[in-house]
């Protein structure tokens, strides 16, 4: 049986002034099992960085090429953005990454990030946009109160 690799918590963490950062510890355990990087590029959602295993892109890829039309303007558009924007990153000896300008810019982070578990992929916030954007996440949430249905078992 495959093990299962989740992104968890949230973390916060130092930036140094060259934009070298450390990948929280347990988010690094998985990349190391899975791979020896991680692709990060600018959310299409929120102004933050995305993160994830090469292995995700590689499952969007295919999701991608099996729901859309391959000549689209929706698949041209969504292909451009992400994979046109996404960039490997390796760690150093102390588990750092290097982020690049245009992904510090874009997630407006300067001299602290946080990290947000997402299960599969993470992602990296300014500290106060995470702040705003967690808040509304619970206020919307508390308000719609969302279930979850669970797949009935089979008593035979």
């Amino acid at each position: 049986m495959r093990k299962t690799f989740l992104f968890l918590d949230t973390i916060v963490n130092k930036v140094d002034n060259k934009g070298r950062v450390s990948l929280p510890s347990d988010y690094r355990a998985i990349v190391k099992e899975l791979s020896t990087e991680i692709v990060c590029y600018r959310s299409l959602t929120a102004p933050c960085i995305e993160g994830c295993c090469e292995e995700m892109l590689e499952k969007l890829a295919s999701d991608m090429e099996n729901s859309l039309d391959f000549f689209s303007q929706e698949q041209d558009n969504l292909t451009n953005l992400i994979f046109g924007d996404a960039k490997r990153f390796t760690f150093d000896s102390t588990g750092r990454i290097l982020l690049t300008d245009k992904l510090l810019q874009y997630a407006g982070i300067t001299d602290t990030a946080v990290f947000v578990g997402k299960g599969r992929k993470f992602q990296i916030w300014n500290p106060e946009n995470w702040e705003k954007e967690e808040a509304r996440i619970r206020a919307e949430v508390l308000k719609n109160r969302p279930s979850l249905k669970l797949p009935e078992k089979n008593n035979g």
